[in-house]
């Protein structure tokens, strides 16, 4: 199977805008390079507003999970599950096939898995198995090291070995049905996205990829989709702290002419 390439042209599939929802405890938090998180909001509350304003995902993301071996966001997604009908996802702390069981009984219509797919990677194919491609998500957090990427886990807090291009590659072949990459060093600087590092994973990989970090702008969500190639972007701090609107971005893209939802 050939990679998709780049993606440098307008047009093709649709496009996704995907609200990034880190969560600690019952709140909504947010970092720099996912380290120094501060409490911004409630999750359903912030749920309510994308979902008014025409988001077309929301992806839930424990950020204390894989630290304390457990994730407590299952209530946040059936609560949000039961007001607001668009596709919701789960990450964090997914550790067994019983994890993403009751994420689905939630209401999650997917699970992203990052830190127990690196550990066990049979883990990656048993989800693909028992619910699915379209219920994986291969969640990546990143950073540049000499030239390249590399493959951080438990939020960041642990480094591996793992060239990130490389693994993107593995986890297509693990059965992931989407790869969502986060770029560490461009996570809540919102000084714009890191259009190699999303180049590089677009072109190593026939799945829909999801990219987030660095959005400060409209502008830079064009970039993520017409220089970097992603199929869909994942948003946070810009939209946390109304630096943007989902309309100034929608309206930026639509001026592209790349094919969004309207």
């Amino acid at each position: 199977m050939e990679a998709k390439g780049t993606g440098l042209l307008a047009g093709g599939p649709r496009r996704r805008i995907i609200a990034k929802l880190e969560v600690k405890g019952p709140n909504v938090v947010k970092g720099l390079h996912l380290e120094g998180l501060r409490t911004v909001g409630v999750p359903e509350v912030f749920s309510r507003e994308y979902n008014l304003q025409g988001i077309d995902e929301i992806m839930f993301i424990d950020t204390v999970a894989s630290l304390y071996g457990r994730n407590n966001s299952f209530d946040i997604v059936k609560k949000t599950a039961e007001q607001i009908f668009i596709p919701l996802g789960l990450g964090g702390g997914i550790k067994t096939l019983n994890d993403v069981e009751l994420a689905l009984r939630s209401g999650a219509d997917k699970v992203a898995v990052n830190s127990q797919g690196v550990r066990n990677k049979n883990f990656l194919r048993e989800i693909e198995r028992n619910f699915g491609s379209q219920c994986l998500v291969a969640h990546l957090d990143v950073k540049k090291k000499n030239g390249s990427w590399i493959v951080l886990i438990d939020n960041a807090r642990e480094v591996t070995d793992l060239d990130a291009v490389e693994w993107a590659r593995e986890v297509e072949g693990l059965g992931a049905g989407e790869i969502f990459v986060t770029s560490v060093d461009k996570d809540g600087t919102m000084k714009g996205a890191d259009v190699e590092l999303i180049q590089s994973i677009s072109s190593a990989v026939c799945i829909p990829f999801i990219y987030s970090g660095g959005i400060g702008r409209p502008s830079d969500v064009t970039d993520v989709f017409l220089k970097g190639g992603a199929d869909a972007i994942a948003i946070s701090a810009v939209l946390h702290f109304n630096k943007t609107t989902l309309k100034e971005i929608r309206d930026e893209v639509s001026s592209h002419a790349i094919s969004i939802r309207l």
